[in-house]
């Protein structure tokens, strides 16, 4: 059942939002070649704690860290490590929080170092996808109209593996509502977009194969390729006008930017 949030819980949201976002900022300012993603994960875990909040994945279907981090063939869902990340790694950091009676969730993928030029366009194309199908969240409009806009600029443009198997979805008291948003399908399909709905919208996007695959720890989703992946996420209202988008990405890339160790030159 889909649920609509009134004015004073979708306010409730962006605090959750915009404390996902200060989260993966804080990551931004952080990741550098040498460290590992279990560190990151520790970072991001404190911080969240420090604001009064609860890391929404902990615990979460059995889920046992607070961040899900994602290295290269990684899509989603992956384990932080001991493993130091090294130059050329693409890094998808995913985050959730709860605070005040409601999730926020979002993820960001960053470069670490030089990265292939493959790999620029697939973290530049997959984060103006999400744009793409953000632009589709007004009401009136289709689930489907923000999945196409997303398969169109991804797999129909530029050949890339649109993943079938994960979708993005509502969000609200719970992590995960209705509906789901597949990031491929046709115009004019799917659930009705009503004014107070919000949603998840995150393409997850590979260089090679739409296919993939579950890692031996039950979790990490991989490219049955072996290519690298993206994966972008936003958490958006759907209004009349224009689509309200609850997280921001303005001081994560500000701190990506002034960041050495960190490849910002793909978008």
């Amino acid at each position: 059942m889909i649920q609509i949030k009134t004015n004073a819980e979708v306010e409730l949201m962006r605090v959750s939002a915009l404390l996902v976002s200060a989260t993966l900022t804080e990551v931004a300012r952080f990741l550098r070649s040498g460290v590992t993603t279990m560190q990151v994960n520790e970072l991001a875990e404190q911080f969240i704690l420090d604001h009064q909040a609860t890391p929404s994945f902990k615990n979460l279907y059995g889920y046992p860290y607070t961040t899900c981090i994602s290295v290269n063939d990684a899509v989603v869902h992956g384990f932080p490590r001991d493993i130091p990340l090294k130059d050329g790694d693409i890094v998808s950091v995913d985050v959730g929080v709860y605070k005040n009676g409601f999730h926020g969730d979002s993820a960001y993928t960053f470069a670490i170092g030089a990265i292939p030029e493959a790999s620029k366009a697939l973290l530049r194309i997959t984060k103006e996808s999400l744009l793409k199908g953000i632009e589709k969240c007004v009401a009136g409009n289709r689930v489907g109209d923000i999945s196409h806009a997303i398969f169109d600029h991804t797999e129909k443009k530029h050949g890339y593996g649109v993943v079938r198997d994960l979708v993005g979805h509502g969000l609200g008291r719970k992590l995960h509502e209705d509906p789901q948003v597949p990031n491929f399908g046709r115009k004019g399909t799917g659930s009705k977009l009503k004014e107070g709905m919000v949603l998840a919208i995150e393409p997850m996007i590979n260089l090679g194969t739409k296919d993939v695959f579950h890692d031996a720890d039950g979790w990490t989703i991989r490219t049955k390729d072996g290519m690298p992946s993206a994966h972008y996420e936003h958490n958006v209202c759907i209004r009349r006008q224009k689509p309200d988008v609850l997280s921001s990405f303005e001081g994560i890339e500000a701190a990506e930017k002034s960041n050495p160790n960190l490849d910002a030159t793909y978008y």
